[in-house]
């Protein structure tokens, strides 16, 4: 480890240099010599560097899920090329250059951070053997030594002897506790940072290899860093655990407002931004406004939680425009822009024999019509009194034939009921029956 160590001492001097100015602020609060005052040095140290690597993180996400996005095609490169291992290759570039992604990316923040890393390490050993290294020079030497964390020293190490332990005004019990605990929490950190970046930020739906890598890393590295951490000095272990909270903290963060697409925590976020719409009737915010005119844009191509989200948005009234806002209408369906199609139902076929039947039934029904409608002439003959002709009249087959005798002017158009009904109401008021009437009897012309 002093080997690797020194190889970085030429950013030995600006890591010392920053340390010295976090120094001077906190030690004239909490004292020169305290361990509050260079722990917090160490703090600030991480915090600084954390944040000139934002951009780094930002491309390490984009990265991961471009990674995660082209596993299908990379593992059919594989099967296809299976046993040309250099066209295999040379397809895997191809694809990465296609889609502009760089499979090294996603180890970026780690890369970068891990000259500042072993600079540190380096200071604090120096410290530890009682050496000036970079801006700290023999005043500042003494006051790190004298520098305790909850009673251990920041240059001890939970392998040091107890006399060298001693040499630093402390006891082995203390600096083993504190080293103990510390790396535990680190491990700890790093297993819950690893653990909820597979449980909630990945795509559930695609099952690949990527996805078992990562679920063997969140496993491997907390065992890493316990083998490794107690080789470690504590002012090493309070910069690891500080990073590896950050980490945790911004991790948290990515997934609550930019989840990975089709993940649990993609489908959690729009069910908050479904319920941040039903309760104000609109989309706020210039980020959630892209996030739904991506979801748009995407058309056909949503996932579940993409289209479970439209779908809720058109119970709710509103319907998604490309803008990334939200227009409420008057009747919004189910069938607005991101729900599932649904088709309507064509009619079942009929077959031969079902058709048949169903055309013997409307004959049927047409026969059982007209005989009905000559039952109704024949009891309204006897209800009228009408005298029946001599002549055969023909049967109208039809009502098309019947209408058509009545409307000719041949043969005069029997009256309906309401006619005969009128007919009788007048013969009651003037005694008289219309029509055709029988002639007198000679008997009545007599006086």
């Amino acid at each position: 480890m002093d080997t690797i160590a020194s190889l970085f001492s030429f950013i030995t001097t600006p890591v010392s240099w920053v340390i010295v100015q976090f120094h001077k602020m906190y030690g004239a609060i909490f004292g020169p010599d305290t361990g509050w005052a260079w722990g917090l040095s160490i703090v600030s140290l991480v915090v600084l560097i954390r944040i000139c690597l934002i951009p780094l993180f930002v491309k390490q996400i984009k990265s991961t899920r471009n990674m995660q996005a082209l596993q299908p095609k990379m593992k059919a490169i594989q099967e296809r090329y299976k046993s040309d291992k250099q066209r295999q290759s040379e397809e895997m570039m191809k694809l990465y250059k296609e889609t502009g992604t760089n499979p090294l990316s996603s180890c970026l923040p780690i890369l970068a951070q891990s000259p500042f890393f072993f600079a540190l390490y380096h200071v604090l050993a120096a410290i530890a053997n009682g050496k000036t290294i970079g801006v700290i020079d023999q005043p500042l030497l003494e006051s790190a030594r004298q520098a305790h964390i909850f009673g251990a020293p920041l240059a001890a190490k939970f392998t040091d002897s107890a006399e060298k332990v001693a040499a630093l005004n402390a006891s082995l019990t203390d600096v083993r506790v504190v080293t103990a605990i510390m790396i535990v929490m680190m491990s700890a950190s790093q297993f819950f940072t690893q653990r909820q970046l597979m449980m909630k930020n990945v795509d559930l739906s695609v099952k690949t290899p990527y996805m078992q890598q990562q679920k063997m890393l969140m496993y491997i590295f907390p065992v890493i860093f316990a083998v490794m951490g107690i080789n470690f000095p504590v002012g090493v272990l309070v910069y690891w655990l500080t990073t590896n909270v950050w980490t945790m903290g911004q991790q948290m963060y990515v997934i609550s407002q930019n989840p990975t697409p089709g993940s649990k925590a993609q489908d959690a976020y729009l069910q908050r931004l479904l319920k941040s719409v039903g309760a104000h009737g609109e989309v706020r915010g210039r980020r959630r406004k892209n996030i739904v005119k991506a979801i748009v844009a995407k058309g056909s191509d949503r996932n579940e939680n993409e289209r479970r989200f439209f779908a809720g948005l058109a119970k709710a009234g509103f319907a998604a425009q490309a803008d990334g806002t939200v227009l409420k209408g008057d009747t919004v369906t189910a069938e607005a822009e991101g729900a599932a199609a649904t088709r309507r139902q064509q009619p079942k076929r009929q077959t031969k024999a079902q058709r048949a039947a169903q055309q013997g039934a409307k004959e049927a029904e047409e026969s059982k019509e007209s005989e009905s409608t000559e039952a109704a002439d024949e009891a309204e003959v006897k209800t009228t009194g009408d005298a029946p002709s001599l002549e055969k009249k023909p049967q109208a087959s039809a009502k098309g034939a019947k209408a058509g005798t009545q409307g000719s002017g041949d043969t005069p158009a029997r009256p309906s009921r309401a006619n005969s009904g009128g007919s009788r109401q007048g013969q009651g008021k003037s005694g008289q029956r219309k029509g055709q009437q029988r002639p007198k009897h000679p008997s009545s012309n007599k006086k």
